[in-house]
């Protein structure tokens, strides 16, 4: 029975992570500043209580435990963090960081995959898909966090031969009951009204949660036979979300008041965002950048298809 290391297991995305490779009947082992019930009293599931930043705490349980993989999913939004990023959050993601991959050389684990965001990307002058090399260049707060997690991780495990390191550049995730990341999209962050610009006909690039488990799932079982797939992913649904679906979607599963329909603005849209202000889009992970909003941006998702179907999306969802 392979053995795996959740880093932030009982957050939203944990719940799920571990939740998945315990069916695929994996022994999990989460470690959490919090608890939640959702793999509590599961066979082969065992849950550690301690701050991300908690050095000791983490060595024990490697000294307890030999791992095949650890998912770090520890300091990530919608998981362990809130929607605003802070300072302290950062200092305390770097401080993770600093002894998690010296843990996982140490103990000779043989996969670890981050957890990153499609945010450290360089906003695109194009129509075209933004592919895992193009060039970066972190603004909020969050992408800085994530951006500084990875640039450690190349520098402290790089291409080591006897480990396959992944990095998964995730896009905004939803589930059936959890919107808030969809729900942004449609929110003016200046007084939190409901708009679509005329019918909605432009979209965001989302991905549902169940498309990261899946890709997961079938990732780690196939670097356990190829350890040549260390390399970034992004990780995305196969299709964008349009604002429209977006306002059905709240409409069938969640309360929706009233959505305004607007016309695009005679202004120019980089005034409208100077108006509202850039320190709240730097540390609120789901401010809607209106410089952005029509842009349609892609992720190129061809390298993570070879391990994922991407089955859900917003009109398949749960």
């Amino acid at each position: 029975m392979k053995k795996v290391l959740v880093t932030g297991g009982c957050g939203l995305i944990g719940d799920h992570v571990c939740s998945g490779f315990l069916k695929k009947g994996y022994e999990v082992v989460a470690v959490d500043k919090n608890q939640s019930n959702y793999n509590l009293n599961k066979a082969h599931f065992t849950l550690y209580c301690a701050s991300p930043i908690d050095k000791q705490a983490y060595a024990d349980i490697m000294e307890q435990h030999e791992f095949d993989t650890i998912i770090h999913l520890a300091c990530t939004v919608d998981n362990d963090l809130d929607n605003i990023i802070t300072e302290l959050e950062i200092q305390e993601n770097n401080e993770c960081n600093e002894f998690i991959y010296q843990l996982a050389i140490a103990k000779k684990v043989k996969q670890f995959i981050l957890i990153s965001t499609t945010q450290v990307y360089q906003v695109p002058k194009t129509r075209e898909p933004l592919h895992e090399d193009d060039f970066t260049k972190p603004i909020t707060n969050y992408a800085k966090l994530k951006s500084a997690s990875e640039e450690k991780l190349s520098s402290d495990i790089g291409r080591r031969p006897d480990m396959t390191v992944a990095i998964i550049r995730l896009a905004p995730i939803y589930t059936k009951e959890f919107c808030a990341n969809l729900e942004a999209k449609i929110t003016d962050p200046k007084d939190n009204t409901k708009f679509i610009y005329r019918t909605g006909e432009y979209g965001f690039h989302m991905c549902c949660l169940h498309n990261l488990v899946d890709f997961l799932l079938n990732f780690v079982q196939s670097a356990f036979e190829d350890n040549n797939l260390t390399g970034i992913y992004n990780m995305a649904d196969k299709y964008l979300v349009m604002a429209s679906e977006i306002v059905n979607y709240m409409k069938q599963y969640h309360k929706l008041g009233i959505v305004l329909q607007r016309n695009l603005p005679n202004a120019s849209l980089k005034a409208i965002q100077t108006m509202i202000g850039s320190k709240d889009m730097k540390i609120n992970y789901r401010f809607l950048d209106f410089t952005k909003i029509m842009n349609n941006t892609t992720f190129d998702i061809s390298k993570a298809a070879k391990f994922c179907s991407f089955r859900w999306d917003i009109n398949h969802v749960k």
